[in-house]
């Protein structure tokens, strides 16, 4: 889990590249993490973690919540390749991102939120499914993969996760983390905590941090959708390919499931646009991007087709 988007001039076209793409392998050596038993599990109710998030509303373990989420390890930091399409800039909700091309030292304090079931099994911005259960994270510019050490500003408690998506894409917040990493850190009642996130470099990192070169095999990009008849969109994203735009679209599905009008991805002038829509008139599409600014802190900007 996910900005307002306004048109893009032809100077600036070849700014506007994506932050998503093809798929590399699990790194060598590295065993899937599997989701903890359900076993003894207890109901998805319990008082302390039966609330959603504070960034994806009604979002959670799904209906049993694991007993040994405190007992799953904390992100081994290791060599990976980066991956390439994740270090272009791209745009969400008119905001550009410039995405950090190598793993480098840095340093942050702001709001954590995390995304659970809506999101458990969809593509990350690396290609691999994302696991709520797995210690994971979203950031908008860390270099991706990479790891960073997060620690919970209200209780001293601290996790390293590996980020490998985009997000989150709404106003104030500065790391997504999966549903056991924000347990960790006792952040799920509330569904937002303070938090200080530090990138882990070779130089800092334990002296396990691995060297693996897994092969990266590219997954097919989705296909592009056919143009689409005149009326008034609301424009999302902008992307220099159909991938990238189809794994904001997927995120933005469980953010915005109000909607009723459907998400597009629209080529053209090398780029894959993400827009909402049609509406019959630009009050009513200026109506849902007020209340998408309201939801998200962000207000899509407004395309006539």
């Amino acid at each position: 889990m996910r900005y307002p988007f306004h048109l893009f001039v032809p100077l600036t076209l070849s700014l506007l590249l994506t932050a998503c793409g093809s798929q590399p392998e699990r790194p060598a050596g590295e065993q899937p993490q599997a989701a903890p038993t359900t076993a003894g599990s207890r109901p998805a109710s319990a008082p302390a973690t039966s609330r959603g998030g504070g960034y994806y509303k009604d979002d959670g373990p799904g209906t049993d919540i694991p007993e040994n989420l405190d007992q799953i390890p904390d992100a081994v930091p290791r060599w990976e390749p980066l991956h390439k399409p994740a270090q272009r800039p791209y745009e969400v909700f008119g905001k550009r991102y410039e995405p950090h091309n190598s793993i480098r030292p840095h340093k942050e304090r702001g709001l954590a939120s995390w995304y659970g079931k809506k999101f458990h099994g969809q593509k990350t911005s690396i290609g691999e499914p994302y696991d709520m259960f797995a210690m994971t994270a979203a950031h908008p510019t860390l270099a991706l993969p990479s790891y960073v050490r997060v620690r919970n500003l209200s209780n001293g408690r601290s996790v390293v996760v590996r980020v490998i998506d985009r997000g989150p894409f709404h106003a104030g917040r500065i790391i997504d983390l999966s549903y056991v990493a924000a347990h960790k850190l006792d952040i799920i009642r509330n569904g937002s905590a303070e938090v200080e996130i530090e990138t882990i470099t070779p130089n800092t990192g334990p002296a396990t941090y691995a060297q693996v070169a897994p092969p990266v095999q590219p997954a097919p990009p989705p296909a592009v959708e056919k143009p689409l008849p005149g009326g008034v969109y609301l424009q999302l994203g902008a992307f220099a390919n159909a991938d990238n735009a189809d794994n904001l679209r997927g995120h933005l599905s469980g953010e915005l499931d109000w909607v009723r009008e459907e998400m597009h991805i629209i080529q053209a002038g090398g780029l894959h646009r993400l827009q909402l829509g049609p509406y019959a008139t630009r009050p009513d599409a200026e109506k849902i991007a007020e209340r998408i600014r309201s939801s998200l802190g962000y207000k899509p900007g407004i395309v006539i087709r």
